[in-house]
Formats: C-alpha cells, structure tokens, sequence
C-alpha cells in the first residue's frame, strides 16, 4: 500500500523547479509513494504538468497569509497525508504549520540559494529571512538539488544531518545523441527557460551580434516565456537595436523541450545567478546537443567541469560568443562533447535516480 505524501508549491510558473515536482509526481509511485499537491497560487503549474495525481489550489492572499494553514490542516487529516514535502519559502511557510499541528514529517527542497534567486535584493533578503529562521531549523529534512547548495546549507548554520543532496534528473531520451553536424542550414543556437533579468538573455543577444560580426552563420531559437510583458519588451527592443531580431525566432512556451532541443546545434545557458542545478541543461544532455553555459551554483558539476560542456564566465558577452564559436570551428568537438555529456545524464541525473533517492529519504522518516 502506497504512502500519501502531499506536496505543497507556489504553482504560478512552469520552470525547473516545477519539472522537479512533476516529475517526482510521476516517478515516485514506482517506490511506493502517492504524491499530490497543493498550489498556493493560480498559474501555469496546473496547466502544463504530466503527472495526474490530486491537485488544489489554496489561494494566498500575501506571503503572509497564515490562516490557509487551518484550511490545509483539515485537507491534510481528511486526505490522511504522512508526509509534507515544500518547494518555497513561502510553501515552507505553510508546510511547518501543517506538520507540526499533526506531527506528521516535513521534507523542504531546496532548488536555489534563497540569497541569490531573484534580481530583487529586498524579496530575496526576506526569503532568506524566513527560511533561515523559520524554515531551516524545523524541516525534519532538507534536500539540496546540488553539492554546491549543500555547501550553502552548511554555511547558513543547518546540521549536516538533516542534510541529503538530490541530483535534479529528467528522463532518459534516447540511447544515442541526436546531434547531427548542419549542412548548408545556419547553425541553431538554442536557448530555453522562464525569461528574466538572472537568465543572461540579454548577455546572449550579445554574443549573437558577435558571432554574426565574425561571420558566422547562426541562429537563435529562443523557447520559453517571458515573466513580465515589460521584460519580453525591453528583449525585443535590444534585439532590433543590436541588428539581430531577424536572426532570433521566438518560438514561446512548449511542452515538447526535447523535440525543440533536438533541431538545435548548441544549447547555451547564460544565466547570471541563482540556478541550483538547471533541468534544461540536464534535458540537453538527454538529447545529446553540446552545451555551452556559465559557471553559476551547481552548473560546473554536472558538465563534470568542463569534460561535458563548455563553461564560461557569466556576464561576459565575449566569453559566451567564444565558447559557442569552440564548436562551430571544430576547436571543441561537438559530438564527442554531447556523447560524453549524454552518457553523464543516464548515469548520474535520471528521473528515476532522482525519485529513487527522495523515496529513500521519506522512507527514513516514516520509518516504512
């Protein structure tokens, strides 16, 4: 008989973290866990995920709207949860009133360093705030996406014991890379994620006019939305001033990533800040592209220091549109890079690896 754990998510976005969630959702069952959720906020998460277990939505009307706890305490003893799992401060929040009024177990996923997640410095101070004072020291568990936030963790006071990294991982494609050298095309320059000012996007565009400007024959394939109207604005307007709109095609939000990835040449991350351990570069590895991306958090760690991708300094325009031109001119050998980075993400960050190693945990602490 399964055990019912229910996971508590802001909701609004569909982005890394909540591929996690999805795909624990999915993969978990096999270990004998039943996961549903409950989403703090109206938004995407509902829309695009695959998993079909239970799902609500408790609206909050701010960060601080304690009171929904009482509403998920009755949820939670009704459905007869065993287990909290929070993604959030602001789930985490929630989740520590819900299990300590049942003195069920509490699991808090760690995706980011709360410090350095969002451009906005007050928004991340109080997250840190909270999750250092009210959320840290009461999870019965904490789960880190990567070594590098496990560090973090440990120099913000919490106990190593209470400490169990989990790789992000994501399904196994196929068993060979689907990186095939362009003939005549332009080399497809492919991106995706939730754009926003940490993402670099603006770093990328850069190197797309510095690659065009040495006359190389490339094109941008940009997959994602935009998390503001005045962000996607202000892209498209740097794009029209750099001369290279008519070499980027948006192509928006999709649930087919690797379908998308698969017509690219190179994937390239330009993140500045905040990643833990970024699901679109373990999906690129999945489908076997090489990888271009910046030395943020967990990054060097899974292209095993720059033998499965190139790694480049952040903010560095120059720096980018070289690593990107290493594979274009044979200096760095496309698909011996990808090969290696594909069998990297069969071995080390798998779905089922990922869920493997969370049940492991929950199993610890029910003692089931």
């Amino acid at each position: 008989m399964s055990l019912k754990v229910l996971h508590i998510i802001n909701g609004e976005f569909f982005a890394g973290a909540e591929r996690v969630q999805d795909l624990l959702a999915l993969r978990l069952p096999e270990f004998g866990y039943e996961c549903d959720f409950i989403c703090l906020k109206e938004g995407d998460f509902g829309r695009y995920r695959k998993s079909t277990s239970k799902m609500d939505v408790f609206p909050m009307r701010s960060r601080f709207d304690l009171a929904i706890s009482k509403r998920i305490i009755e949820h939670v003893k009704n459905q007869n949860y065993q287990l909290i799992h929070t993604h959030t401060p602001r789930s985490a929040l929630i989740g520590k009133k819900v299990a300590k009024a049942l003195g069920i177990p509490l699991v808090h996923h760690v995706h980011s360093p709360t410090l350095r997640d969002t451009e906005n410095k007050f928004r991340n101070l109080l997250n840190a705030f909270i999750e250092d004072k009210l959320v840290l020291p009461r999870a019965d568990h904490l789960i880190p996406v990567s070594l590098s936030l496990k560090t973090y963790l440990l120099e913000h006071g919490v106990s190593e014991r209470k400490i169990t990294p989990v790789l992000n991982g994501v399904p196994i494609v196929s068993s060979t890379p689907a990186w095939k050298a362009p003939e005549s095309e332009p080399w497809i320059i492919g991106t995706v994620a939730l754009f926003r000012p940490r993402k670099g996007l603006e770093v990328l565009l850069h190197s797309i006019k510095n690659l065009k400007d040495q006359g190389l024959n490339v094109k941008l394939k940009a997959v994602g939305t935009f998390e503001t109207k005045e962000y996607e604005a202000s892209i498209k307007q740097l794009a029209k001033e750099l001369k290279v709109e008519n070499l980027i095609e948006w192509t928006g939000f999709t649930r087919q990533v690797h379908a998308e990835m698969e017509s690219m040449h190179i994937f390239v991350l330009p993140s500045l800040f905040g990643e833990g351990l970024p699901m679109v570069v373990i999906e690129a590895m999945s489908v076997g592209i090489p990888v271009v991306s910046t030395a943020v958090e967990g990054i060097p760690d899974v292209l095993d220091h720059g033998s499965a991708g190139v790694i480049v300094t952040p903010d560095d325009s120059s720096a980018l549109s070289k690593g990107i031109s290493s594979y274009i001119t044979g200096e760095k050998d496309p698909l011996v890079t990808a090969s290696i980075a594909h069998a990297r993400q069969a071995e080390f960050y798998s779905d089922t690896a990922m869920a493997k190693a969370v049940a492991s945990i929950y199993q610890k602490l029910t003692n089931k």
